[in-house]
């Protein structure tokens, strides 16, 4: 559905009315096709909205993302019938630690969770929005929103020049999108010190295992995913990427410094051809309604990754975003729930994610942080505790 050629709004094809304003009987509109966009568009579509999906790539595509799921998700995912249970994702009990040195210590998770690509996961999801009456529009680049007061009514401009008419949004648009431009929010001001990378890998590794292995500048995750396969994604520093040159020379004069790591990264067979990679990873606190538009997943704050919590919070917020809008007898009764309960649920977890990396990325601060999780366990599960959910 390239550029709208097959979408109807009202009997008329896009196509035909392009720069026009469409006036779509589609009553929610959902920026961004990741998963709380999804969830929502979902739940919505289900309960009898009209919904129209805006994604600017196309299905199936490689995230950077951990690829971890907390099991908080799965009596949800279930009863809703958008679990995978047809795909074969490794079920991780227990946490490992490493410091840049390579000492390193296991704690069983109390939740635990299960591994899945967002390449397999993302696809599934469409397929079953699309199943439950969602319009997926792909490869549509949203460049502007703007919200007429007066009509109560939402317009959202795209890049192939169309505008899009609706009376709620839910922007899921990610971790940093021209939308935030748009919407001048105070982060997008501010350049940020960390880059993501990802790669896929065949290795000899325990696949109940969630790792987490520090280095000099930042942290990198290895856990199973479906198909024997394993996830390594890492956060990185902008400034050592910069100064080595290229992503291969950093890993092997800063991450192969521990020797877990550059063990992970000579005995693998590296499956994508390419790593993804991504820059501008800002975990500053954001708020979940801006202008009216209910931001959901990342879009509304990005935990930081060493928490393991990230897909979770995106699946259940995109849960509360859509219940606001069902539950809502007015505007700003909708913004008032989703505000209320993405705080209950979100922000707290935010906050002790960003004090927990201060534990993470040096010698000294990730030794401290081995300690605790190796001497003190109790209070390594008390901040596990406090980044993850209860099953929903």
């Amino acid at each position: 559905m390239r550029h709208f050629s097959n979408l109807i709004f009202d009997g008329r094809l896009c196509s035909q009315i392009k720069g026009k304003i469409v006036q779509a009987k589609t009553r929610v509109l959902v920026i961004g096709g990741g998963l709380s966009g999804l969830i929502s568009a979902s739940l919505l579509a289900k309960s009898g909205h009209e919904v129209s999906l805006f994604e600017k790539k196309h299905y199936p595509f490689h995230r950077v993302c951990g690829e971890y799921i907390s099991n908080e998700v799965i009596g949800f995912l279930k009863r809703e019938g958008l679990f995978p249970k047809h795909v074969d994702s490794p079920g991780i009990e227990n946490f490992e630690f490493s410091d840049t040195l390579g000492n390193r210590t296991q704690l069983k998770l109390d939740l635990g969770g299960f591994g899945i690509s967002r390449f397999v996961l993302d696809q599934w999801l469409v397929d079953r929005a699309r199943a439950f009456g969602v319009e997926i529009i792909e490869r549509a680049n949203v460049i502007e929103v703007k919200f007429d007061p007066k009509e109560d009514l939402f317009e959202l401009e795209l890049a192939s020049g169309h505008r899009v008419q609706g009376d709620f949004v839910v922007a899921a648009h990610g971790k940093r999108s021209k939308i935030d431009k748009v919407l001048n929010r105070s982060f997008i001001q501010k350049r940020s010190p960390y880059i993501g990378v990802k790669y896929h890998i065949k290795a000899n590794l325990d696949h109940k295992v969630v790792a987490l292995h520090n280095f000099e500048g930042g942290y990198c995750g290895v856990n199973a995913i479906e198909d024997q396969k394993f996830n390594l994604c890492y956060l990185g520093s902008r400034e050592q990427l910069r100064h080595f040159g290229s992503i291969e020379k950093m890993e092997q004069e800063i991450l192969w410094k521990n020797p877990l790591l550059k063990a992970i990264f000579n005995e693998s067979y590296f499956l994508l051809e390419r790593p993804e990679v991504i820059n501008e990873i800002n975990f500053e606190p954001k708020n979940p309604v801006e202008d009216h538009l209910l931001m959901a997943g990342d879009s509304a704050g990005l935990i930081t990754p060493l928490c393991g919590n990230g897909m979770a919070m995106a699946i259940h917020a995109g849960k509360l975003a859509a219940e606001a809008i069902q539950k809502g007898r007015s505007r700003a009764e909708v913004e008032r729930i989703y505000r209320v309960n993405w705080d209950r649920e979100f922000r707290r977890r935010l906050w002790v994610g960003r004090w927990t990396q201060k534990l993470f990325g040096s010698p000294f601060s990730s030794r401290l942080a081995f300690h605790i999780l190796d001497k003190s366990p109790f209070l390594a599960y008390k901040i596990i505790k406090n980044t993850h959910g209860i099953p929903f």
